[in-house]
């Protein structure tokens, strides 16, 4: 097609990504249902559907038109606001990594996916990883070929670590995560030396209903619009969203502990103020939403740990806490309280993992992935090398596969490469802090009001309203500067020397 102007040109531009908005809608209605209400037995008909919305919109992406409205803008960029260039940049790259994978494979892997989830949720309720096995096969045969067809001259790993993490290389991983793990594993065999704290009372009765009051309530504690903003209940809680105006939180409830979906919630929220707080401009654009796996879980992170286990924040929390549940914490002092929620113990799910050992969770995952990608460790290995790096790394025994290698969602949804997103986040969050303090000052006595404001009204200006419209590198570097996981080390050093007295 001939564009006879700029504007012309640039209408097409935007009404390119009203569509793909629209079909990336569909979809992810389509998942939100799948994962929270569908009965479990309906993905043969979901999955027909989304064969035909993936088509939809692969077909949309790749038309050869759209390669000359590219090339068109981009002759011209000079006559384009800054905003338009980008979306011409985002939509560029991704057109041509979707236009390098035929069309057949693209739905076919879309249509993989939806088996998968449904078949990886009920394995995982019935510690059958015979049954998801062959899935996995599948995925990670996908994850190979995409990597080659996304960035050919990477190594595979290194190629899908870019889909979550623009620029991260295995061999910067590889020295970021042996610094932290020279910090964490020396302090935590001085933690389980010390006298350890006591957390039974976390593990009493505490009935699904009334945490459903209490998520409630955490919500607005943190700020979030519930007009705009809503919560479901699912296997693995996830955040997702329909541009700023429509987040979507899930939580999971377990009768048995008060704190798993308590911080499920602060985290996903986490996740959902940074989709919140994006500028309305970018609505049904390429750069809705946050611009990197690893800066969003910096948010979920920022305010599941450094806000939501703080001392301030439990201050001004745990009276109401106490209120929702009198009989089962009548003898719970607020400090028994924040000392038990940053209990450091060795343990097997790493979404109820306390702050400090986290990390270790995911380096298990990520020596696995990189395995897998490079065909070192085949699928039916996985539960063994599980096994052995859990007990190498947390010192502890894996009962079953459920608690195991079955334990997270991710592999069922084709997320290779996207677990070191939880560390660097982690890290990032720590820096941040930083910044935020030289700027604005102590911000833990307003949090121990309860007021978050300040908080989030600093990370909303550096970093949410942005969306995508900076690259990963530019926006990190305008919020803190060059990352130094020093911060991030010496943050945990000093909290949980503190909290055991080493």
């Amino acid at each position: 097609m001939e564009y006879t102007s700029v504007k012309q040109a640039a209408e097409a531009l935007k009404a390119l990504q009203r569509k793909q908005s629209a079909y990336d809608h569909a979809i992810g209605v389509l998942n939100l249902d799948a994962t929270t209400a569908a009965p479990s037995d309906t993905w043969e008909g979901r999955g027909k559907t989304i064969e035909v919305l993936s088509q939809a919109s692969y077909d949309l992406l790749t038309a050869p038109e759209n390669g000359e409205l590219f090339a068109y803008l981009e002759e011209n960029a000079a006559s384009l606001d800054d905003q338009t260039r980008r979306e011409v940049e985002v939509l560029k790259k991704s057109y041509e990594k979707t236009h390098k994978i035929p069309a057949k494979e693209y739905v076919a892997y879309s249509i993989l996916l939806n088996d998968a989830q449904s078949v990886w949720h009920r394995a995982k309720q019935e510690d059958d990883f015979q049954a998801f096995a062959p899935y996995l096969e599948k995925i990670v045969a996908f994850n190979r070929k995409l990597a080659a067809y996304y960035n050919p001259e990477l190594p595979a790993y290194d190629a899908l670590l870019n889909e979550y993490e623009e620029g991260m290389t295995t061999a910067a991983l590889d020295v970021f995560f042996a610094q932290v793990r020279g910090t964490i594993v020396p302090l935590l065999e001085k933690i389980q030396k010390a006298p350890q704290i006591e957390d039974g009372f976390l593990h009493r009765h505490y009935p699904v209903s009334v945490q459903r009051e209490l998520s409630d309530y955490l919500m607005d504690v943190l700020g979030l619009d519930r007009s705009h903003c809503g919560i479901a209940e699912t296997e693995h809680p996830y955040t997702t969203n329909f541009g700023n105006h429509d987040v979507r939180i899930t939580t999971h409830y377990h009768e048995d502990n008060l704190v798993s979906s308590m911080f499920s919630v602060i985290h996903e929220g986490g996740h959902a103020l940074y989709e919140l707080g994006a500028d309305d401009c970018y609505n049904y654009t390429a750069l809705s939403g946050g611009v990197s796996m690893g800066m969003h879980e910096s948010q979920s992170r920022f305010y599941e740990n450094i806000i939501g286990r703080s001392r301030a924040f439990v201050h001004a929390v745990f009276p109401k806490v106490l209120g929702f549940f009198p009989e089962q914490l009548a003898d719970v002092s607020e400090e028994d309280f924040y000392r038990a929620i940053n209990r450091v113990e060795a343990s097997l799910i790493r979404t109820e993992a306390d702050e400090l050992t986290y990390c270790l969770h995911i380096m298990v995952r990520y020596e696995i992935e990189k395995r897998l990608i490079d065909g070192t460790l085949a699928v039916s290995q996985v539960p063994g090398e599980w096994n052995r790096l859990y007990k190498e790394y947390l010192g502890i025994d894996v009962p079953s596969n459920r608690q195991g290698c079955l334990q997270d969602s991710h592999w069922s949804g084709g997320l290779i490469g996207y677990f070191p997103s939880y560390a660097l986040g982690s890290a990032y969050g720590a820096q941040m802090l930083h910044q935020m303090e030289l700027k604005l000052g102590d911000v833990f006595p307003d949090v121990a009001k309860g007021d978050l404001s300040k908080v989030t009204g600093w990370l909303r200006e550096k970093i949410h309203r942005h969306a995508s419209f900076y690259k990963p590198g530019d926006l990190l570097k305008s919020v803190f500067g060059e990352f130094d996981p020093k911060y991030y080390t010496d943050y945990l050093t000093r909290k949980y020397t503190e909290l055991y007295d080493l």
